[in-house]
């Protein structure tokens, strides 16, 4: 079977995505796995460092246990989400041991963020675990701009914030990124939002984001690589639909499966009808909003 950096070239050159579904809580893996086998697509299992910080993921270890009981090569690789350099509470991370761990156990590709960085210092992290992962034999990436929503407390007016472009990628700056670290994926900021993860705000409902597609455009030339959209709840199917033909190849996705979750567990205490209400959701993602049922043929071949 190809390797996952395969894969999500062979997304781009084709206009499709693979989603990359974070989770949150251990028994969400199995019903994403089921999900994304049902509905004949590739994906990846994500972790985040946040979701063992903030939620109850546990870590790199323990999600690998759990993927390694319901995995599926044909359907699912497993992916280290967002190790920071500097975390959504302004803390320093020490992140090169836990790409080193996660690297150990196996997983298929990494991903580092140093967005909250100068760009000089954001070059030289990702430079790093570049390094780490090229001589493990797997893809990483990288993030270049603000995609804005971890940090504590309310968000500006997302109208202002698209108008602005505050915290955009620049495609200047990420032409001499991806050339200076060599990374395979670059996450990118063009409109799209992460979901809340700290206080109530974490239950609420995205705001619909939108995706300014000329800036992908720019970016896509700019550095020649598969992009990636992070914060992929909520935004606007046409444009996502949109982006996909214009170089975004790895769509994340949190908050659209996790808060279904959550509230069929609140509501139930039936951990059963919390992994349902995951399955049947993640079955939407794939099928309905992002219309990549029976994908899968196209890029493991």
């Amino acid at each position: 079977m190809a390797c996952s950096g395969e894969i999500v070239a062979r997304a781009a050159a084709l206009g499709v995505a693979v989603p990359a579904f974070n989770v949150p809580y251990l028994p969400m893996v199995e019903p994403v796995v089921r999900a994304v086998r049902d509905m004949d697509a590739f994906a990846f299992v994500a972790t985040a460092r946040l979701e063992w910080i903030k939620f109850e993921s546990q870590g790199p270890a323990a999600v690998m246990r759990e993927f390694t009981r319901w995995r599926d090569p044909e359907h699912v690789c497993i992916h280290l989400d967002h190790i920071p350099v500097v975390d959504e509470d302004s803390q320093e991370v020490n992140y090169l041991p836990i790409v080193e761990e996660a690297i150990r156990l196996g997983y298929c590709s990494v991903m580092v963020d140093g967005s909250r960085l100068s760009l000089e210092g954001n070059i030289e992290a990702t430079r790093q675990v570049v390094e780490l992962a090229h001589r493990a034999g797997i893809p990483c990436e990288a993030e270049l701009g603000a995609v804005l929503g971890h940090e504590v407390g309310p968000l500006p007016p997302y109208e202002e914030l698209f108008r602005s472009g505050l915290g955009f990628t620049d495609p200047g700056e990420a032409a001499r990124f991806v050339r200076e670290t060599e990374c395979d994926w670059l996450s990118v900021a063009v409109g799209n939002i992460h979901g809340a993860v700290s206080g109530v705000l974490k239950d609420r409902r995205k705001v619909e984001a939108r995706l300014d597609l000329d800036h992908l455009d720019r970016l896509r030339r700019a550095t020649g690589i598969p992009l990636v959209l992070h914060g992929g709840s909520g935004v606007k199917q046409e444009d996502m639909r949109a982006a996909m033909k214009r170089g975004i190849a790895k769509v994340n996705v949190g908050t659209e499966i996790r808060q279904p979750y959550e509230i069929a567990l609140r509501e139930s205490g039936s951990v059963t009808e919390a992994r349902h209400a995951c399955y049947e959701r993640t079955c939407w993602v794939i099928h309905d909003y992002l219309g990549l049922a029976g994908s899968r043929a196209l890029l493991v071949g």
